[in-house]
């Protein structure tokens, strides 16, 4: 009997160090990430930014996979059913984690428990904007132009909840505006609409609109962010214009399903940082529109948290739904 008992505890003693050799060995296999919008937006570009970066310090193929749809939920859904594969994760941004909870009745998931979040990336600005032949060539003129219309505004977003739709209604509430939103499977079929001549305003990620910008296509009147973006340094900040209730930045990061083991997260959270610890990346995340910021996993967790209570009131508050 106590032969059979060291046999079997040395048998569980070797199931449990092979289990724990596993966690270490993360990534044992291809790591996809999920983004839950089409591709060219700003989480699709930041994705891929650091995709081959990460695939050098991990040693696997990182693959990038965008599943949008659903207000973002269906991507975020697709990790969440792969939890015990430890292998999908999601590119996390405020539409998924800080809206789309907001957005239902009864939420598909909890932002919080359900997922956690193991590297920050960054934040890019939204801008408001429009095309040339709109007469407006700021904040006040494009108010008293919508105004002026005398019907209702159309304004574009890359999604319905995505964080444009959520800052445009944000808009519409604070100035009494009549406005309606018209959700796009992504910002190029937008932009097409806004190039033909069948939309007029839109608030979408800097990241979407800086080319577009730049080629003077189209007009970007306000950014809702705190602080300058280096890419577009000329750009007015709606804080400075008198708008604060406006700010909403869109966060980028990697999270995980629950679950997802500790020493797997560790392994992410290093490779990540050091990326994003090279100036080439940075530089590049910058062009996109991109404000990076080292965080620990903690931090980005509380940081998160902090986001997911932050946008609760704008969204109940704007009425937007979704079923």
């Amino acid at each position: 009997m106590i032969a059979r008992r060291t046999i079997l505890g040395s048998a569980a003693a070797l199931a449990f160090a092979g289990g724990a050799e596993a966690q270490l060995a993360w990534p044992s296999r291809p790591v996809k990430i999920i983004v839950t919008f089409p591709p060219g937006g700003a989480s699709d570009a930041a994705a891929r930014v650091i995709a081959g970066p990460l695939h050098e310090k991990l040693g696997q193929s990182v693959i990038v996979d965008n599943k949008p749809g659903g207000g973002t939920t269906i991507g975020a859904n697709f990790v969440l059913q792969a939890k015990d594969d430890f292998h999908t994760l999601m590119l996390s941004n405020s539409a998924p984690i800080s809206i789309a909870p907001y957005l239902f009745d009864k939420p598909p998931y909890d932002p919080l428990k359900d997922f956690v979040h193991v590297a920050y990336i960054g934040s890019v600005a939204n801008a408001f904007v429009v095309r040339p032949t709109v007469p407006a060539k700021d904040m006040k003129e494009l108010i008293a132009w919508i105004k002026g219309q005398g019907k209702t505004v159309p304004f574009g977003s890359g999604g319905q909840g995505s964080i444009g739709h959520i800052i445009g209604e944000m808009f519409k509430a604070e100035l009494g505006l009549n406005m309606e939103h018209i959700g796009y499977r992504g910002a190029a079929p937008m932009f097409q609409d806004m190039m033909a001549g069948q939309l007029d305003f839109a608030v979408v990620t800097l990241t979407e609109v800086l080319p577009l910008a730049k080629d003077g296509k189209l007009r970007m009147i306000a950014l809702t962010s705190t602080q300058k973006a280096p890419s577009a340094p000329d750009v007015p900040l709606v804080t400075e214009l008198g708008y604060p209730k406006l700010v909403a930045e869109n966060f980028v990061g990697i999270s995980a399903p629950g679950g997802f083991p500790p020493a797997a997260q560790a392994r992410l959270h290093k490779a990540a940082a050091e990326v994003l610890a090279d100036p080439k990346i940075v530089e590049r995340l910058g062009e996109l529109g991109f404000v990076t910021k080292p965080m620990t996993t903690a931090e980005f967790t509380a940081f998160v948290a902090n986001q997911v209570k932050a946008f609760q009131a704008p969204v109940k508050a704007s009425g937007a739904k979704l079923n």
